[in-house]
């Protein structure tokens, strides 16, 4: 792996180390991640880019703990999460939050925006946690507000909302339990290209505003680029290079970081 070296001594937010997921048996096992290391500071806008297949939405699972390593050790503050079961991870689950791709599938659509946006906050896995909002009303008005919604809109269902304003209702409830981490796996791939800008930079307001680290997910080297200060370039399960967002791309190190940039469409001058 080509990486820069990075002026930053402290432990991280996550440390990852030497990672594999491997999938199938036998002869037909795959390596979906493959020997993956990185550390993601506090308060570190840090993307993970690459085509189809290159093993980003694999990784991204295991550091929220829905899928766990074949081997390596995946660190948040400090404790291993690879090996522990799903009942004493209560710790990742309070601090580290999801938005997904699609909103569509991502919303029950049987249950009203506020219901949605308040789910989280009536998990037992928060409990204990004293930063967590309490009152749920007065939550669900501070995040919709903060995604641009209107309080009208917690009456209403998904299937009510654009594209774009379902995908403000899924960062809403990510918000809502006042997370840390929030992770985003191509949050604006299946949006309207006209509102993706929007999304785009509601997101980097509200983790500006609220401190928070993100973890950006993304195909798209102009939309990282954009978002994140830090990047992971992934190649067949296995990031080739990393460091930051700025040198990364005015200086590539890798074949296939330039192969990216260069497949990025420019206008003509």
């Amino acid at each position: 792996m080509t990486s820069i070296p990075s002026d930053r001594a402290e432990p991280g937010v996550y440390e990852v180390r030497d990672v594999t997921r491997i999938f199938g048996h036998g002869d037909r096992r795959v390596e979906g991640v493959a020997g993956v290391s990185l550390t993601v500071h506090s308060g570190e806008r840090y993307g993970v880019v690459g085509e189809s297949g290159s093993g980003k939405s694999t990784l991204i699972r295991m550091l929220a703990a829905l899928d766990r390593p074949s081997s390596g050790r995946i660190e948040f503050q400090g404790r291993s999460i690879g090996e522990l079961p799903d009942a004493r991870l209560g710790f990742l689950r309070s601090a580290v939050q999801l938005v997904f791709q699609d909103p569509r599938s991502s919303l029950n659509p049987r249950m009203k925006v506020a219901d949605i946006v308040t789910e989280p906050l009536r998990s037992r896995l928060l409990r204990g946690r004293t930063d967590v909002p309490t009152d749920r009303s007065r939550r669900l008005a501070e995040v919709l507000d903060a995604v641009g919604l209107p309080a009208s809109a917690a009456r209403r269902y998904p299937h009510e909302f654009s594209g774009g304003q379902r995908q403000r209702i899924a960062i809403a409830r990510a918000l809502a339990p006042n997370p840390q981490v929030l992770i985003a796996d191509e949050p604006v791939s299946a949006l309207d290209v006209s509102v993706r800008a929007q999304v785009l930079n509601l997101l980097n307001d509200l983790v500006r505003d609220a401190q928070l680290t993100l973890i950006f997910v993304s195909h798209d080297l102009t939309v990282v680029r954009h978002i994140c200060d830090t990047v992971a370039v992934m190649q067949a399960g296995r990031i080739v290079e990393s460091g930051p967002t700025a040198q990364v791309y005015a200086r590539p190190q890798a074949d296939y970081t330039r192969r990216l940039l260069a497949s990025i469409p420019t206008l003509p001058s």
